[in-house]
């Protein structure tokens, strides 16, 4: 299972929020391609990006910031944030990201994403997140009637390269993760999972490594790793020594 640091964007500059909430960020670097060399030079495998003015907005907004993350991390890149057209799709593929997350735009326009997964086959991420049992969309602004299980079903037959799970409550917040959702969205599909929102230390790194035979093939880390409590280089070892 990979650990994967998160980088979000807002205004240029790396923060997190708590929640999803855009009024309630912490600044932790004007230099996001700062944190991903340190976070590349740690070991980290891939570093996931979201633009998080593009996701409210509905069009990319910091392009230029998330080329030169690309260009420093020397590392795959996953990214969402404002992705709702092929023109956007493209020109992030070409600005050298290996994972394009595509969200909102599935519940808005799901013929697009099905699309995108023949275009760019093993190069689409299905992001949902989650308010209790309920997707929601567009920055996390609107709720949605549909269950997480009930989304991902409709994409199962395309070849998404995984589906990133997301639980806003726990988001930021350093509650720990939301690890028994986690498992039974992934024992219910065929599609691999990628966990976010809630890992404070490594205990937590822990329980979700449990999960992997269920099939959760990586982890979303932010906040921990900026208020340093947790270590990524310990999580890393900690991860392949559980694997082997």
């Amino acid at each position: 299972m990979i650990i994967i640091p998160a980088i979000d964007i807002k205004g240029g500059r790396c923060v997190r929020l708590q929640q999803g909430l855009m009024s309630k960020e912490t600044v932790f670097s004007d230099f996001p391609e700062e944190m991903a060399r340190l976070w590349a030079g740690k070991g980290a495998q891939r570093l996931h990006i979201v633009d998080l003015d593009g996701a409210v907005q509905a069009r990319p907004v910091n392009a230029e910031t998330i080329g030169r993350i690309v260009k420093a991390a020397q590392i795959p890149v996953e990214l969402g944030g404002g992705i709702r057209d092929f023109t956007t799709l493209r020109a992030y593929f070409d600005l050298g990201i290996a994972y394009a997350i595509l969200g909102t735009v599935a519940l808005k326009n799901p013929d697009f994403v099905k699309e995108a997964c023949n275009a760019f086959p093993g190069k689409i991420i299905l992001g949902i997140d989650a308010r209790g049992n309920r997707v929601a969309a567009e920055g996390w602004t609107e709720e949605f009637a549909e269950t997480p299980l009930e989304l991902a079903r409709k994409f199962e037959p395309y070849d998404l390269a995984a589906i990133v799970y997301t639980d806003i409550f726990r988001d930021g917040m350093r509650t720990g993760p939301n690890t028994e959702a986690t498992r039974a969205l992934a024992r219910n599909l065929t599609t691999p999972v990628i966990a976010s929102g809630g890992i404070a230390h490594i205990g937590h790194v822990k329980e979700l490594l449990h999960t992997e035979k269920d099939g959760v093939i990586g982890m979303i880390t932010g906040r921990a790793l900026y208020d340093g409590t947790l270590d990524l280089e310990e999580a890393i070892h900690l991860s392949i020594d559980f694997s082997s």
